[in-house]
């Protein structure tokens, strides 16, 4: 077990816990993906990765990974599924066809500027609030964006770029003021529109839906821990990832998993130095 790996996933799924004042946001549902919902990882020319990668759903959402209208799956036998598999051929032809339909109805929706393209510069007092941003050309994250929900359950980002979105490495995107009494994230939808390629850095723990008119590119240890990689006309290259697809775990449930996993890294390091 890579228990820095295995944690590091876990934690990121708590950067989406916390407390929250009252607020409120029209919803955008992830239905708006329409059959592309039903997927991580979806890729036009190939789908590449390297080293172990897991695809997480739930039993009310599937985390398939699928390719159209390219053929070749590099090294799938070392991609696991929590309830999910490979899908090619007409079902990919038609999440293809949903993603860019999606793509276009978000692209189309008005939203206010940001002139700084570094996010990472977006925490503490000047957090994002839910909203639709647009960029004169590419975005970056070379630290940690923060993403105010202000306790909307139904709270929503789009984010409209033009050309590149490029993360560093160890950056992160984090939400705050979740609704404690609420679903906790559940219907907390985040969108990337990327108008060329998404690079994510080494060990960048992520947030969103990621649609990009050509590639996406996950380094090392990269993960998404609530979202999906969509490329509408390129490849999508992995290397050692961890993409969910499931909502934010219940903070009891999540303070289990932490210490269950803690506990197997544990044994499992003490058998290795025995």
């Amino acid at each position: 077990m890579n228990c820095r790996y295995t944690i590091q996933v876990a934690l990121g799924a708590a950067l989406l816990l916390g407390l929250a004042p009252q607020g409120s946001a029209a919803a955008i549902p992830i239905s708006v993906l329409r059959s592309a919902a039903d997927f991580a990882v979806l890729g036009a020319s190939t789908v590449t990765n390297t080293g172990a990668t897991l695809l997480t759903g739930s039993p009310t959402g599937t985390a398939n990974l699928g390719l159209w209208p390219g053929t070749s799956v590099t090294d799938a036998g070392l991609v696991t599924f929590t309830n999910g598999a490979i899908v090619a051929g007409a079902a990919a032809q038609q999440a293809q066809a949903d993603a860019l339909l999606a793509y276009n109805d978000l692209s189309a929706r008005l939203g206010g500027t940001l002139t700084d393209p570094d996010l990472g510069g977006y925490h503490g007092l000047t957090a994002l609030v839910p909203g639709i941003y647009d960029f004169a050309e590419s975005a970056a994250i070379t630290g940690t964006l923060e993403l105010n929900a202000q306790g909307a359950d139904e709270a929503y980002w789009i984010f409209q770029i033009p050309s590149a979105l490029t993360t560093a490495s160890n950056a992160s995107v984090r939400f705050i003021n979740l609704n404690p009494l609420g679903n906790r994230g559940a219907d907390i939808n985040v969108f990337w529109l990327v108008g060329t390629s998404a690079t994510l850095g080494t060990d960048t723990a992520f947030a969103g839906n990621i649609l990009a008119e050509t590639s996406i590119t996950m380094n090392h240890g990269a993960t998404i821990f609530s979202g999906r990689a969509l490329a509408l006309g390129g490849a999508v290259t992995m290397d050692s990832n961890t993409i969910n697809v499931v909502p934010v775990p219940e903070p009891s449930t999540f303070s289990a998993l932490t210490v269950g996993l803690a506990v197997l890294c544990g044994r499992s390091r003490r058998r290795r130095e025995a």
